[in-house]
């Protein structure tokens, strides 16, 4: 699967992840500056599959990192994978879910979520449960698509007030419908080997989906969306460990 990414992006690809996502060197990057976090910090990767981007993040920021997702091979995989990034100890991986994390209160300095929104069953409490793992101050980036004309989900000001978030910023990702374009492509063109390496069920899955998204892709709208839970201030946010 990571191949497939790879040729969709080009050398906007991040090999060393192994990503199954849009997740590339521009949004690492906007990631990285969205955060603002200190070594020694907490990152909570929501949805986090087999972990590339925030593996990556922990080592390049010195934080440390909590994984979370709902597929308990996903979660092995991702385990087996952090020493490869990280020394023993500064990343860890659990089976929850986005709207119940299981993680105690005011936990994280930063929260990244990248193409995994969108699979709650509950967005609004997906918000509202990163409002209340994040310490006062403390970011969290994600990555959000919707329909550039006619859209169906509130503005994403709305969206935040209602969990409580302000919204910092909101940065449009132009390639990224392009990419899910071409990665449509050659799902098709290789469906023998995605139903070999997958299985016919989720081979069916991405199959549907790539002949039904693609032909939306023109109204597709991108973004990457930071958003901070109010207290303290914003010097200090930025400056704490």
């Amino acid at each position: 699967m990571a191949q497939l990414y790879a040729e969709a992006m080009g050398d906007a690809y991040p090999h060393e992840l192994e990503a199954s996502s849009s997740c590339d060197w521009p949004l690492l990057g906007a990631m990285v500056s969205g955060l603002r976090l200190r070594p020694g910090g907490r990152l909570v990767d929501l949805g986090c599959g087999t972990g590339g981007p925030g593996l990556w993040l922990a080592r390049a920021l010195s934080v440390q990192l909590i994984g979370i997702d709902i597929s308990p091979k996903a979660i092995g995989l991702a385990t087996r994978r952090s020493s490869a990034f990280v020394p023993p100890g500064q990343a860890t991986f659990s089976v929850a879910t986005m709207e119940v994390t299981g993680l105690p209160d005011a936990q994280a300095d930063g929260i990244v979520c990248v193409d995994a929104l969108g699979f709650a069953p509950d967005g609004l409490s997906a918000l509202r449960e990163m409002h209340r793992v994040l310490r006062p101050g403390g970011r969290a980036v994600l990555t959000s698509g919707g329909r550039r004309a006619h859209p169906v989900a509130p503005p994403w000001s709305h969206r935040a007030a209602e969990a409580g978030m302000e919204l910092e910023s909101e940065e449009e990702r132009p390639g990224e419908p392009a990419m899910w374009s071409r990665l449509y492509r050659l799902w098709l063109e290789r469906e023998a080997d995605l139903r070999h390496h997958l299985g016919d069920e989720q081979a069916e899955s991405m199959l549907v989906e790539a002949r039904t998204r693609s032909q939306t892709l023109g109204n597709r709208r991108s973004v990457t969306i930071t958003l901070r839970r109010p207290g303290g201030t914003k010097a200090s946010a930025d400056s704490a460990a």
